[in-house]
């Protein structure tokens, strides 16, 4: 096997066996192409000759050095937070505003004395109750974090909160809500109007999956007591390693990128990420940039991201593995793991982190990463042009709610058993969940997982919704045709209502459920969604412990109930 190559000092190995050659090649390209200088020119021809929506999304690369400006404002907020004794922070975002503060949270937690941070993207009504007696609303302070300024979802969570704030004793009104967001937004004019603590307007020229090294990811870690410094510092020095001058063959964003681009076009698309237990959130990140990224044009690249480890016969040749690992984490697991997925032939790529400040460096190098896989793929990978379908679906079947009172049927036809039927080598499951976050939907997720891999070979997703539909959402309508979707959603009892708004949370979130599942039909994707009713999680348990039929028992007895693709209300 060749051994691959190391650099960045140690800090990244590639072991890609009789891949490598074509790796190199690449880099060879790469290097008499200019790219990496033309990249760091902004030269938007390195993916299209239109520079819509790629001339005015590459601001990620310098976007360090005009926060460092603004550490004093960032610093003197979170004093003034300690100091007024807030003990919650809760962010309201989606995607790109919410999955890069969501791994800072997963990672390091709050700094003694400083508040917990809450992520609540979610529509999901049990979430939405959940954090809002989790917190003390009087000394809580929300982030609104939205780059369009009019999601929906934080827009509804907003007037949930605002409303709740108003009644609690104590409160301080506007004064306990700050937004991040680009100038010129509805939210700018509302955070001005309704006297919002501060708002912070972010660098118009970033899109959403890039932006968590500006104020979208340092708004919430100032607050939590993250030193920003030291955060800003490891990007920058990452930044610099994939410098301007820095041939291809030694700038670790683009050897990762050629590695992930060209394995990506010879058919090992699925990018499957293991990662040391602190930071294996790592991964909810990762999985948006890569899907929403490359997810376009019948290709992409398709993140796989805490998936149940196996042995290697479980995989198919369709596998890039890249191992994020945590020098003094728990890595026993882990290593074992890839030394075993290396030995029988797998492509591996590692990448070490000293400390968990290193994620800072990580989030930089699979940006610049990710733009490199782009071009290699031939798209370019700063829009989402298919995240808007399901959105518009979603408002389509709320004005159907409007008038008629009741959300309409998802159509009865397939089951689980005719969705695996269609497994096959280089396809994969993806598992889209509306439910509540918790321990134990996690462990019945990736159980389901495990047995899904060990049985059928089946490379899986899972994501919560409507958090996945701006995140992988894009790769699941744009990318290849080797998707197989199956939706679970939750018996959302009890509900919490909108305010001002003729729908509930739960509305809301069936209403996005059964917009997604219309949008992937219309792109013939396979998809089957499950009502859980009120038996939960229990029903992800027996969905493959027998085959789910829909033809009535013969004798006269009582049939059991089979599991069709209906909407829960």
């Amino acid at each position: 096997m060749n051994e691959g190559v190391a650099m960045d000092n140690g800090r990244i190995s590639v072991r890609l066996g009789t891949a490598q050659a074509a790796v190199d090649a690449a880099l060879e390209e790469m290097a008499a192409a200019h790219v990496v200088p033309r990249l760091w020119a902004k030269d938007h021809r390195l993916w299209k000759e239109d520079p819509r929506e790629i001339s005015n999304r590459l601001g990620w690369l310098t976007v360090i050095e005009e926060m460092r400006t603004q550490l004093p404002r960032l610093t003197g907020l979170a004093r003034e937070a300690r100091q007024e004794g807030v003990t919650d922070v809760v962010l309201l975002g989606m995607g790109g505003s919410s999955l890069g503060p969501e791994v800072l949270r997963c990672t390091f937690g709050s700094a003694r004395g400083f508040p917990r941070l809450h992520v609540l993207d979610s529509t999901v009504p049990g979430l939405v109750r959940e954090v809002t007696q989790a917190i003390r609303l009087a000394k809580t302070l929300f982030i609104l974090a939205s780059k369009s300024g009019g999601t929906i979802e934080v827009m509804s969570l907003y007037a949930h909160f605002r409303a709740r704030v108003a009644k609690t004793k104590g409160n301080r009104g506007g004064a306990q809500f700050i937004a991040v967001t680009d100038p010129g937004t509805g939210l700018a004019t509302l955070a001005h109007e309704q006297q919002f603590r501060a708002t912070f307007l972010n660098p118009p020229d970033i899109g959403g999956r890039y932006s968590v090294l500006s104020f979208f990811g340092l708004v919430p870690a100032a607050l939590i007591g993250l030193d920003l410094t030291a955060l800003l510092g490891r990007g920058e020095d990452m930044a610099t390693a994939c410098g301007i001058t820095v041939a291809p063959p030694f700038n670790p964003g683009a050897v990762l990128g050629a590695v992930m681009g060209t394995l990506g076009r010879s058919g090992r698309d699925k990018v499957t990420l293991v990662a040391s237990p602190k930071i294996k959130s790592f991964g909810l990140w990762a999985e948006q940039l890569l899907a929403e990224s490359t997810g376009k044009e019948g290709k992409g690249l398709i993140p796989i991201a805490e998936e149940p480890l196996a042995s290697p016969a479980a995989y198919g040749n369709d596998r890039l593995f890249v191992y994020l690992r945590l020098n003094g984490d728990a890595n026993t697991l882990t290593d074992r793991h890839v030394r075993a997925l290396e030995r029988a032939g797998q492509p591996v790529v590692r990448l070490t982190l000293r400390d968990r400040y290193d994620l800072a460096a990580e989030f930089f190098r699979w940006e610049f990463a990710t733009a490199v896989a782009g071009r290699l793929l031939g798209i370019h990978p700063f829009d989402q042009p298919n995240v808007q379908e399901s959105k518009e679906n979603t408002s389509r079947i709320l004005d159907e709610v409007r008038l008629r009172g009741s959300l309409p049927n998802v159509p009865a036809g397939a089951t689980v058993a005719d969705l695996l039927a269609k497994a096959a080598p280089g396809k994969y499951l993806a598992i889209l969940a509306y439910l509540r976050f918790s321990s134990k939907a996690d462990h019945a997720i990736k159980a389901l997982r495990k047995t899904l891999l060990a049985r059928h070979h089946l490379a899986t997703t899972a994501g919560y919704g409507p958090r996945y539909l701006h995140s992988t959402g894009q790769m699941h309508k744009g990318g290849p045709n080797a998707g197989l979707f199956l939706q679970l959603v939750e018996h959302m009892v009890p509900d919490v209502p909108v305010p001002e708004k003729p729908y509930t949370f739960g509305t809301l979130a069936q209403a996005q459920a059964i917009g997604d599942f219309q949008s992937l039909q219309a792109h013939q994707r396979p998809v089957v969604q499950v009502a859980l009713g009120k038996q939960g999680l229990a029903t992800i348990g027996s969905l493959l412990r027998k085959p789910v039929s829909r033809k009535p028992a013969r004798k006269k007895r009582t049939a059991k109930k089979p599991v069709k693709r209906t909407a829960t209300r």
